[in-house]
Order: structure tokens, then C-alpha cells, then sequence
């Protein structure tokens, strides 16, 4: 915005400066066809291409040269001087000197352009009475004085006008171009942001690697290594009781349990590395086959509500979300007594929210309560879980108003995290 009104201001300033060669050629044709005493052609030829030559060499070849002060009021003077020549010559070139005003503008700085326009208004109110040879009748000088009285007045306003309007556009011009420069930091600043945001949620993929390794390493020993060892056990002992055959059954029964139990542990473990309803939906359908057999499964009725445009996120924050989802769910089916459930899904510009709230029974949010040996990872677990993806996880429970958890995540999508 900055640049384009840079632009306009030089474009208009550029033809603006065109407007004293057309009224210099314009009465100078004027005072060929409407002639004086004084007219002559020579004389006007000579000091016209002397008055377009000093406007072009000091305006128009040299615009850099406006920046020195001295340079511009000598310009301004020889200016004045060879205007004066001009009414001498023919009144005429009055309609040639009021262009002095906006060349006042150009040369002169501070108070002095109001000096000038003061010395421009005196040369086009000696044109408007018809020349110099107006002063020869000591008489008419109250006429001039009145006649100069109104072409200051009328100049001086304007130049005021004209300095304060080029004022208040400088000044805008800096505003926008501080605020470009503001933009430019602001867009820099979250470029910056969005990478410390990928980085981190980098180190929390290794980190949720390094913990699942763990977890999984825990299971197959505590569960699937102890099963098998179990089967192998149970195998042995059936061999070992060959010729009685009642124990040689409960030992094969027992391993077959055994083997049962085993492998619905390592079905259980495998799902748990990737959410099944993530597989092949998105997060909000996902969320929504969740929900709908939870309610379901519990009686209890739960809807989902999705707010702002739906993106694909990072792996890692779908599955956080969900995860969050049915730990929630969950904990109201065991505890809350709960008679309805409502779950937020809310994309904002930066974040993503999921809010789980039930009107059931009320506890203590500061000594959550977590029960590791049923599968779930109670709410301790779950705010670590979250902030591993630098996200927030809030719990408020108050008697009589039910539970409310809100997983806060950032929204980083796939298609931001490649770019």
C-alpha cells in the first residue's frame, strides 16, 4: 500500500511539473497574437527560452538538486526574475506566473515558501492590472495594493493547504511503512513460530517413540513373554502326565487359555500403536464412530460438535485427541454416573480444542484418580501424553456441575509440516 501511494505521489508530481513548460508555450502564443508597446519578438523569444531552460535544468534534468537549499532559492530568484521580464514584456505572461506557486513549493523549505508565494502573488497581481506601466499613476496604487491584498490571501491559504496536505501524506506514508515493516516481522515472527512448533512436535515424535519402544518392551515381558513362558510350562506338564489322562487335560486346557489370553494381548498391543477409527477417517468421523459406540456400549447419550474448517493434522495430534477421547469417555462410563455427554471439536487458526463434558458425579481435579490396571491411562497420563505435542490438557469438576476436560493442541497440518 505504501509503495503504490509512493507511486501515485511520483507519477502526479512528475506530470504536475509539465504544467509550467504548456503555460510558458501557451502565453507566449498569446502575446504573438495579442501583441504590446513593449512586445517583441526576439526579446520575448529570448527570455522564454531562457525561463524553459532554468526550469530545465534545475527541476527538470537535476530533480536530485531539490535537496540543496542554496541551489534552490538561487533557482527560485532567477525564477522570479525572468518571470518579471516576461510581464514587462506582455501582461500576458501572467497566465505563465502563477505556476510560480507550485515551483514555490518545489524550491523553497519552511517559512521562505510563504516569502515566495508572497513574490509570486506580486508578479500575478501586476499582470492582472495590466503590467508594470500600472505604477506609473501614483493614483491606482490603492488598487494594486487591493488587488495584491487578495492574490496573497487566496496564495497564502492555498500554500498553507498545500503544506499541511503534503505533511499529513508523508506522515501516512511512514505509518504504512512502518506498518509493512510490522507485517513483515509479525510474518517472520510465526514463519519462526511454526518451525519451533514442527521442531518441537519432532522431538516429541522421538520422545513418543522412545516411550512406546518402552511400553511395548514392558509388555511383551510382563505379558506376552510370561504367557508364553506359561504354554510352555503348561505343554510340559501335559507331557509329563501322559498316563494320567484327567491331568493331562487340564494342563492342555490351561495352555489353550493360556495361548488365548496371549494372543488377545498382542491383538490389543498392535492396536494400540495405531487407533483403528484414525485408519480410515478423519479425526472428526473418527471422533464420531468413537462417541457413537461409546453411547452405545454405555446407554448414555453423547454427541459430537465440530466449530471452524476441519484440517488434516500431524499423526501425532489426531492421535492424541482421540486418544484423549476415549480416555475421557471412559473415565465417565466407570465413575461419573453420568446421564449426557457433549464433546467439542473446535479448529482455530492456530489450535485445536477438544472439550469432554458430562453432567455426572463431581471429584477432586487436583488428586485425579487413575487405574493403570484396567488399560487406561488416567488424567495424569493423559496431560503428559498432551503436552508431548506441547499442547495443555485442563480439568474443572465442581458438585453438581460434572466434569469438564479441554485438550488444547496446536494445529499443525500435514501439509504445513512438509512445506
Amino acid at each position: 500500500m505504501a509503495v503504490r501511494v509512493h507511486d501515485w505521489r511520483v507519477g502526479f508530481d512528475s506530470r504536475l511539473r509539465l504544467v509550467p513548460y504548456a503555460a510558458l508555450a501557451a502565453s507566449t502564443v498569446l502575446s504573438f497574437l495579442a501583441p504590446t508597446a513593449r512586445t517583441s519578438v526576439p526579446a520575448v523569444t529570448a527570455v522564454v527560452a531562457a525561463t524553459a531552460g532554468w526550469i530545465y535544468w534545475l527541476v527538470t534534468r537535476h530533480p536530485q538538486w531539490q535537496s540543496r537549499t542554496r541551489l534552490m532559492a538561487v533557482f527560485f530568484a532567477g525564477l522570479w526574475l525572468l518571470t518579471a521580464a516576461l510581464i514587462y514584456l506582455n501582461s500576458i505572461f501572467g497566465f505563465f506566473a502563477w505556476t510560480g506557486y507550485l515551483l514555490t513549493l518545489y524550491a523553497l523549505r519552511g517559512r521562505w515558501r510563504f516569502v515566495g508565494t508572497a513574490a509570486v502573488a506580486f508578479l500575478t497581481a501586476s499582470s492582472q492590472v495590466g503590467g508594470f506601466g500600472f505604477f506609473a499613476g501614483a493614483a491606482k496604487l490603492p488598487i494594486f495594493g487591493l488587488v495584491l491584498l487578495f492574490n496573497v490571501g487566496v496564495a497564502g491559504a492555498m500554500t498553507y493547504l498545500a503544506i499541511r496536505t503534503n505533511e499529513q501524506s508523508d506522515r501516512r506514508q511512514q505509518m504504512l511503512a512502518a506498518l509493512a515493516e510490522a507485517n513483515a516481522k509479525l510474518e517472520a515472527a510465526m514463519a519462526e513460530n511454526a518451525g519451533l512448533h514442527a521442531q518441537l512436535l519432532t522431538q516429541a515424535r522421538e520422545a513418543g517413540v522412545l516411550d512406546e519402544r518402552q511400553r511395548m518392551a514392558g509388555e511383551i515381558h510382563d505379558v506376552l513373554a510370561q504367557g508364553l513362558t506359561g504354554i510352555v510350562t503348561q505343554l510340559e506338564a501335559a507331557d509329563a502326565a501322559e498316563s494320567r489322562p484327567a491331568d493331562r487335560r487340564r494342563h492342555l486346557a490351561q495352555a489353550k487359555l493360556l495361548a488365548r489370553d496371549s494372543l488377545t494381548e498382542a491383538r490389543r498391543s498392535v492396536r494400540a500403536l495405531t487407533p483403528q477409527p484414525l485408519a480410515a477417517a478423519a479425526l472428526p468421523a473418527a471422533l464420531a464412530e468413537v462417541v457413537g459406540g461409546w453411547s452405545t456400549m454405555s446407554g448414555v447419550p453423547a454427541e459430537l460438535i465440530t466449530t471452524g474448517a476441519t484440517q488434516p493434522l500431524l499423526p501425532e495430534i489426531e492421535t492424541t485427541l482421540l486418544r484423549t477421547a476415549q480416555e475421557a469417555l471412559a473415565n465417565v462410563a466407570k465413575h461419573a454416573d453420568a446421564s449426557r455427554v457433549a464433546l467439542t471439536l473446535s479448529y482455530m487458526e492456530d489450535l485445536v480444542s477438544l472439550d469432554v463434558r458430562d453432567d455426572g458425579a463431581s471429584f477432586d481435579a487436583s488428586a485425579p484418580r487413575a487405574e493403570p490396571g484396567d488399560g487406561g491411562f488416567g488424567l495424569a497420563a493423559m496431560r503428559e501424553r498432551v503436552l508431548r505435542i506441547a499442547g495443555t490438557l485442563e480439568v474443572e469438576s465442581e458438585p453438581g456441575a460434572g466434569t469438564a476436560i479441554s485438550a488444547c493442541v496446536p494445529a499443525i497440518s500435514i501439509r504445513g509440516a512438509l512445506a
